[in-house]
């Protein structure tokens, strides 16, 4: 099955268990075909096809409740329930049980594309060695979340850079037009339910942002509140791409409460499963971080252990996988992720190849 026939029977999938904004879809096609980057973040349902038959024996590794869909730009920041700022793993929508090494392998591979294209200045061989540096780091010590205080000040100031102003942020959100169509009740109820009184007056949008969901239903409450602008989105969900990937047939559960429950993290309280919607307050250091938001002078290695570090946060959720995944890690030889991500690169690069000349137009 090529990435095309796998792409149409995966959107048929999905259209069975959730509303697909079409206009949403056909953009997704057409930036699937621009950028290898674009191509990569928006087909994680094809690499969690092919991931099986290309790295068989990685795919049999000590399984967790991973992330599944990783990659340098699915880091962001939060505040925790404390106000302080945290930074981590943003995006769960791919949450499935797996082999731990899933996640180490598409974050090589994403950075490797990064470093490519000259978003992210760093030699491909330093990636591998950095990332799992970072991962058995955390591995060993069992974690600790990212505050952003006193702590980690080259990280906080990626995270408050220029690119993340408020001015530039609200401007953006402002521009967003008004929704003229009716929204689902169960969407608005969720973003009610965020907001921080039942009676704030808003204004509902619809956004389109990401690649893997983009087609996924996702609305945006804005208002102004005491002197100041908030916004809460909720996003549909559907179960993990993986489960179709491997077959299943039948209900599947959303892992993402479950996962981000489970890991070492300070967590965001505004971030809630409510039904089949993700809902979470969205603000100038509540969002993702963009990779030209993630160049900082001298810090590339440091950045890359943090995310192998984080990586491993999320892992220690299957808590009774540790010392497997220590000894796994032992007995793996040389570059093992370095040529893991290489064959796994080679495939979506083979991919992108079939889908500029065959895709959807």
């Amino acid at each position: 099955m090529n990435v095309v026939k796998a792409t149409r029977q995966f959107e048929a999938w999905l259209a069975q268990r959730t509303h697909l904004n079409q206009k949403d879809l056909r953009l997704k096609h057409s930036r699937m075909k621009e950028d290898l980057f674009a191509f990569f973040r928006a087909t994680f349902y094809r690499w969690a096809q092919v991931w099986p038959e290309i790295c068989p024996d990685l795919a049999k590794a000590p399984h967790v409740l991973a992330v599944g869909d990783l990659h340098v730009e699915n880091f962001g920041t939060w505040r925790d329930i404390e106000g302080r700022l945290i930074w981590g793993v943003n995006d769960f929508d791919e949450a499935w049980p797996m082999s731990y090494a899933i996640d180490l392998v598409r974050l090589a591979v994403s950075a490797h594309l990064a470093a490519e294209s000259g978003r992210l200045p760093i030699k491909r061989e330093d990636i591998c060695d950095a990332l799992l540096q970072g991962y058995r780091d955390s591995m060993d010590q069992k974690g600790r979340a990212f505050v952003l205080g006193e702590n980690h000040q080259w990280l906080r100031l990626i995270a408050e850079g220029e690119l993340r102003d408020p001015v530039h942020f609200w401007a953006k959100m402002d521009a967003l037009r008004t929704l003229k169509t009716s929204p689902p009740i169960s969407a608005v109820d969720a973003v009610q339910h965020l907001m921080p009184a039942h009676d704030v007056p808003f204004r509902l949008v619809h956004r389109v942002a990401g690649l893997g969901s983009l087609g996924h239903a996702r609305y945006v409450a804005i208002a102004d509140w005491h002197g100041g602008r908030i916004a809460r989105e909720a996003k549909a969900l559907v179960p993990s791409s993986s489960f179709w990937a491997q077959n299943h047939e039948g209900p599947a559960d959303i892992l993402y409460q479950i996962i981000i429950n489970r890991a070492v993290r300070c967590p965001d309280p505004f971030v809630q499963l409510r039904g089949r919607w993700i809902v979470r307050r969205l603000g100038p250091h509540c969002s993702r971080i963009e990779l030209a938001s993630l160049s900082a002078p001298n810090t590339e290695l440091r950045l890359l252990h943090a995310m192998g570090w984080e990586t491993a946060n999320v892992h220690l959720g299957t808590l009774s996988e540790r010392k497997a995944i220590l000894r796994h890690l032992k007995k793996q030889k040389g570059k093992w992720l370095h040529h893991a991500a290489e064959v796994m690169l080679q495939a979506v690069r083979s991919d992108w190849s079939v889908w500029k000349k065959k895709g959807f137009a």
